[in-house]
């Protein structure tokens, strides 16, 4: 197969060429990088390499002699190339995305003119659960509005009734971002649920999750292996996202620790592990570096290290640190090849070998490979001090940023139908030994009386302080 598009868009051009070739030719690369690192083992590609993306983003433009249009921006710049039907991306996106130029069209919705700022459409966005099924369409418009609300969702469910929720994105911003900062959800949950190695894992609009389940099942059960885990380790899951790879250690580790910076991504990492009932498993709402270096300090240790970083690379600064955690095990998942060979240059200066890396081809027809690869510490200083992580240890500012006062407040509702107040969540956390900033929630005079929290409400707050991993 081939596509009309492939030169302008650039968004498949490995497509040129046989797949096994571009296999053959992705491993290779692989090894030149790592040449001198570590052996490489025979990438893992996928017996069909056709509509594998669950994710998939497409413009609107207005063109005069083909009316309203659809597809990716042309490489490097910011005009829309008119795809009918992309070889890689999911066939239901596709075939949805399709009668929604019609709809639009129908419904006189303009494509939004970043030139004019006229025009509402701007972009669409389609997650497609897997494994489930399930299927979300993201409206993304340029003001809080859609025309004929009611009836375009009635047209559009009509046509496409395996759609289980529909959510209206504001992005009013000159931004090469897709989605902006307000979502609000005309349809159905807001969220769509898919399964991964055996778990179930909600997807929102901004949640990071790999566009192709298939492959990412391989590279996730191979990273968990090489854990090496007994069902005793400690074990750190940084850069953790939505807590896909944590989640599924965590039936095999004895705790585990999620570091994401991104709150949406932690809020949906609690929603996971809640959803599959995992009980020893933690996430922290912070830059994994600076997380890990406040760890090193302490001198906190961990059985195992795994870090899915962006396509960027780590950082010396966070690699130090978790040398000093001194685990026995990095796991080390990458999406650049190129940084992860600088990467592994530093962790053997600071002592960790690259043992193996396993290239998985996550992305056919495109120039991008996902290595997970195992590091293991070299021999001791005679000197040193095992000093064993303690997660219930965690300093109590970390421990105050996991949750607000507000989404404290929700818990507590949603779980008992009881309100409280900031007064007695302060309280409760003073008594927890969640130190409170100096004058919060205190009386202006010292003699001054508060209302104390009543003994119901005081145990239904200590439950959500235990649920978002406060205590």
């Amino acid at each position: 197969m081939s596509c009309p598009a492939a030169k302008r868009c650039g968004g498949c051009s490995g497509m040129r060429k046989p797949y096994a070739q571009e296999l053959q030719e992705k491993e290779e690369r692989l090894r030149r990088l790592l040449s001198g690192l570590c052996p490489v083992e025979p990438i893992a590609g996928m017996a069909d390499p056709y509509f594998y993306r669950c994710k998939v983003n497409t413009s609107f433009v207005y063109l005069k002699d083909r009316g309203l249009v659809s597809g990716p921006y042309e490489e490097s710049t910011h005009r829309v190339v008119a795809v009918d039907r992309c070889l890689i991306e999911s066939e239901t996106a596709g075939n949805i995305i399709a009668d929604l130029r019609a709809l639009f069209t129908s419904f006189k919705i303009r494509a939004y003119d970043e030139r004019t700022g006229y025009g509402l459409v701007r972009h669409v966005l389609i997650r497609v659960g897997r494994n489930t099924g399930e299927v979300m369409v993201v409206l993304v418009m340029a003001a809080p509005t859609l025309p004929s609300r009611n009836a375009f969702l009635k047209a559009l469910l009509a046509k496409h009734p395996e759609i289980t929720t529909v959510v209206l994105n504001v992005n009013d911003r000159f931004t090469s971002m897709v989605l902006g900062p307000r979502s609000s959800t005309l349809y159905g949950r807001g969220y769509i649920v898919d399964e991964l190695c055996g778990l179930r894992f909600r997807i929102s609009p901004s949640s990071f999750y790999q566009v192709n389940p298939v492959q990412a099942e391989k590279l996730y059960r191979k990273a968990i292996e090489l854990c090496g885990l007994t069902g005793k380790e400690t074990v750190i899951d940084a850069y953790c996202g939505t807590g896909t790879i944590g989640c599924i250690a965590a039936s095999k580790a004895g705790q585990v620790l999620g570091i994401e910076l991104n709150r949406d991504a932690v809020h949906d990492a609690i929603c996971n592990a809640k959803e599959n009932g995992i009980g020893n498993i933690r996430f922290l709402q912070a830059d994994a570096t600076q997380c890990l270096c406040e760890m090193a300090a302490r001198r906190q240790k961990a059985d195992v290290v795994i870090l899915d970083p962006p396509r960027s690379g780590s950082t010396e600064a966070f690699i130090d640190a978790v040398a000093r955690l001194a685990p026995a095990r990095v796991v080390y998942v990458s999406c650049g090849p190129d940084t992860l060979a600088r990467d592994l240059r530093v962790f053997r200066v600071k002592g960790y070998r690259a043992e193996r890396a396993w290239p998985v081809d996550m992305f056919p027809f495109t120039e991008h490979v996902e290595t997970v690869c195992l590091l293991s510490k070299l021999s001791e200083a005679k000197h040193s001090i095992d000093v064993k992580l303690d997660m219930d240890e965690l300093d109590v500012t970390t421990a105050e940023t996991k949750a607000t006062y507000e989404e404290i407040k929700a818990y507590v509702l949603n779980q008992t139908g009881l309100q409280v107040s900031s007064l007695y969540i302060a309280q409760v956390k003073r008594e927890c030994g969640i130190i409170e900033r100096e004058n919060y929630n205190k009386p202006k005079m010292e003699d001054a009386k508060q209302p104390q929290c009543p003994d119901e409400k005081k145990k239904a707050i200590e439950e959500a302080l235990k649920h978002f991993g406060m205590i």
